[in-house]
């Protein structure tokens, strides 16, 4: 599991410090990431790959409808955070520009494509169903999940933005959450895809 857990944390700590990998831009070297971190998840847990059937076999559409909903919830939970983040924060205005213009040179399709049917899934199955999920069977489920959320907002670290590691702090903490209750990595992959889609390409804060 430190393995599992390792490469891909120093993998993301590095596209967010340099966004570029040889003739990879941001997008695509994501998504590499991505890919890279729920292979050696899978790897490492080789009974993870079944999980995930069984997860979407099971009560399939209620678990689409809460993960948009849940989605929704944090949107929601955004909007006001940002209005109170330019209120107190300086930094704010400048660090919430500086996510946006990552959008910049690619085309808006190829972003949508890979959130909505790579990013976003690709982190809960990492991120929650493994990563979460291990660390809880090996430390017990509050520890678990205070880990998981910690490492995920410190991976953000790299990118020097203040606004950038604070918003992956609340996202960890209320997927994590997310899971803790319904326990289904399915769930959250919808949940975070949604909202990946809804505030980064349809409705920008």
């Amino acid at each position: 599991m430190v393995l599992a857990a390792a490469v891909p944390a120093a993998l993301f700590i590095a596209l967010f410090r340099f966004h570029r990998l040889g003739p990879l831009d941001f997008w695509w070297w994501l998504g590499l990431n991505i890919i890279s971190a729920v292979g050696l998840g899978l790897a490492a847990d080789g009974g993870y790959g079944q999980r995930l059937k069984a997860d979407l076999r099971s009560g399939l559409p209620r678990k689409l409808v809460l993960g948009v909903l849940s989605a929704a919830v944090l949107y929601a939970a955004f909007a006001v955070g940002r209005l109170i983040a330019l209120k107190l924060f300086p930094f704010a205005p400048a660090g919430i520009a500086d996510i946006y213009r990552l959008k910049q040179g690619p085309g808006i399709l190829r972003i949508a494509l890979l959130l909505g049917l790579l990013v976003g899934p690709g982190e809960e199955v990492y991120w929650r169903g493994f990563l979460q999920d291990r660390a809880s069977a090996l430390l017990g489920p509050r520890k678990g999940f205070w880990l998981t959320a910690l490492l995920y907002a410190l991976v953000h670290v790299g990118s020097g933005n203040v606004m950038l590691v604070l918003a992956a702090g609340v996202c960890g903490l209320f997927w994590g959450l997310t899971y803790r209750i319904f326990r289904s990595p399915v769930l959250n992959a919808v949940s975070h895809a949604v909202w990946d889609l809804a505030i980064f390409v349809v409705w920008p804060l």
